[in-house]
């Protein structure tokens, strides 16, 4: 069972030490250089990677093992993050950080060198450890330097870099790939890599903590099972197994009992991975749900936009990243809009609201393209989608970090960014079942049971100059499925986002730290009581 908390000590005393320490402008800026540049190699490198596929192939053989180079990173990250979060918060934000720049740049390098599709796998498995700690660092890092109330000067800078990477990322990947070598997709990494050491060793101050509280390891263990088992069904359903196949129903028993495990176990740690008591604030599992439909929504619409534009409009597919600057401009002016707002009134829980219901209302808009939907007016709905993101992407990290203790700091980003990310695997997966499902059932319609089995719309396989030399009834046909499948992957999405809305309603305005007026509320304004010595570095 946790330890009992010892009496408070008096008040001034207290006071002290919970009072963060206040840097300068200047200080931030120089550190935020650091931090907007490793954000923006965690951000960059799948979208990098994924142009160069075909041509890994081609140099590396092993095509019947392509999708692992992906999926083992994936699954690297998404079952690192709450640990990296965890050993933060016990250890020491900055050795972590530092630690998870040198695992993820290691990685890069020997992907860079490998000499075949194995070690190519293995290689991004230990990309994506280190790919596990950097967005939490960056999080968590922000969250110690910055009080939440001034938080929103500097979250547009973090927004502006999704942007770039969603852009320029595909662009990146096929110049390197075209001029120099695929391998330079990785090693593209290793100097904004160094350059991302250098600056968070010299500027970056922080608190060196001395904990002597044990690792869960069983926790641990738990946790990542339970995620990689999740990340797998997410991966692998309705792929490369049925979603009735034994494998998919036994990766749900292993998810089911390994979860089920980790929370009992939690309860009777006294240093536990993930506090479940960061769920009886009502604000961390409020802004948890709404971070994971936000990645549910956001990871669909990145996956078939695109898909749309290049097959019912004809766009090209050698600037897929420039597809989605509609959405990306949307979601970078909001965020930016948002952000000095919440630094001017320190209020933050319209935004939330406003947010969810703008969402909603972008994927019923996209809901409604068809085969005659021109690329402007989809460019206009996609704006109206990006903007509701742009009210929540940031926000939501701000509430479940100004929920917690500082002592919780890394804790709270790595579970916001977990949340995030299962919901984006199990939305492009729900999305891939609906949108093949309708394709088939489209085809079947028009061009009856022999062209069923052509139905399946993956990119991969039907390119635009595939499509231009099938038959016209067939193209028209395939026109009209993906329009089909559009419209039924966002009525669902818009039904999911509804969720969002309902919780957005129920979340309370807790003064956010750094306000100048102290919480009196349970859910959460308070300042960390620190639990271990700390000496300044």
């Amino acid at each position: 069972m946790s330890q009992p908390k010892s009496a408070d000590p008096a008040p001034e005393k207290k006071a002290a030490e919970e009072e963060e320490p206040v840097r300068s402008p200047r200080e931030i800026r120089l550190v935020m250089i650091g931090l907007v540049v490793t954000m923006l190699l965690a951000m960059l490198d799948n979208l990098i990677v994924g142009t160069a596929m075909p041509t890994i192939v081609r140099d590396l053989g092993g095509a019947e093992h392509l999708s692992w180079v992906v999926t083992a990173y994936i699954l690297a990250t998404a079952a690192s993050t709450p640990i990296w979060g965890k050993l933060g918060d016990l250890y020491g934000r900055k050795g972590t950080f530092l630690t998870s720049i040198v695992i993820f740049l290691a990685g890069s390098a020997l992907s860079g060198l490998s000499q075949n599709m194995n070690e190519l796998i293995g290689f991004r498995a230990l990309q994506g450890l280190g790919a596990g700690g950097l967005m939490v660092g960056v999080m968590s890092i922000m969250g110690a330097l910055v009080p939440p109330r001034d938080r929103g000067k500097y979250q547009g800078m973090f927004a502006a870099v999704m942007a770039l990477a969603t852009v320029g990322g595909p662009l990146i990947g096929g110049f390197l790939t075209d001029h120099l070598s695929w391998r330079w997709t990785f090693y593209i990494n290793l100097p904004l890599g160094v350059v991302a050491l250098a600056v968070v060793v010299v500027t970056l101050k922080l608190p060196k903590v001395h904990n002597k509280a044990r690792i869960d390891y069983v926790g641990a263990l738990l946790l990542t099972t339970g995620i990689t088992a999740l990340t797998l069904i997410t991966t692998w359903g309705g792929q490369d197994y049925a979603w009735g196949s034994k494998q998919i129903l036994g990766l749900a028993a292993l998810a089911a009992a390994t979860l089920i495990a980790f929370c009992y176990v939690e309860q009777r740690v006294q240093e536990p991975m993930l506090p479940l008591d960061l769920f009886k604030n009502l604000n961390f599992t409020l802004v948890s749900l709404i971070g994971f439909i936000v990645g549910f929504v956001m990871f669909g619409a990145t996956v078939f936009l695109p898909l749309y534009q290049q097959t019912v409009q004809g766009a090209s597919a050698t600037s897929s990243g420039l597809l989605l600057m509609p959405m990306m401009f949307g979601m970078l002016v909001i965020s930016l809009v948002v952000g000095q707002a919440v630094t001017k009134t320190g209020k933050y829980r319209i935004y939330p609201i406003i947010g969810t219901i703008v969402m909603t209302g972008g994927m019923l808009l996209l809901s409604t393209m068809g085969t005659e939907t021109s690329s402007f007016t989809s460019a206009c709905w996609m704006v109206v989608l990006g903007a509701g993101m742009g009210f929540l992407m940031q926000i939501t990290m701000l509430v479940a970090q100004n929920s917690v203790e500082l002592k919780d700091m890394g804790v709270a980003s790595s579970t916001a960014t977990l949340f995030r990310t299962i919901g984006g695997s199990f939305g492009v997966a729900l999305f891939g079942a609906l949108f093949n499902s309708r394709v088939t059932e489209t085809m079947k319609e028009r061009l009856g049971d022999a062209a069923a089995s052509g139905g399946k719309a993956d990119p991969n396989q039907v390119s635009l100059e595939t499509l231009k030399a099938m038959p016209a009834p067939v193209q028209d046909a395939y026109h009209h499925a993906v329009s089909n499948g559009i419209h039924t992957v966002f009525l669902w999405g818009a039904a999911v986002a509804v969720i969002a809305v309902a919780a957005s309603v129920f979340m309370r305005e807790v003064p956010l730290r750094g306000a100048g007026a102290p919480s009196k509320d349970g859910d959460g304004g308070k300042a960390a009581e620190p639990n271990a010595e700390a000496v300044a570095i």
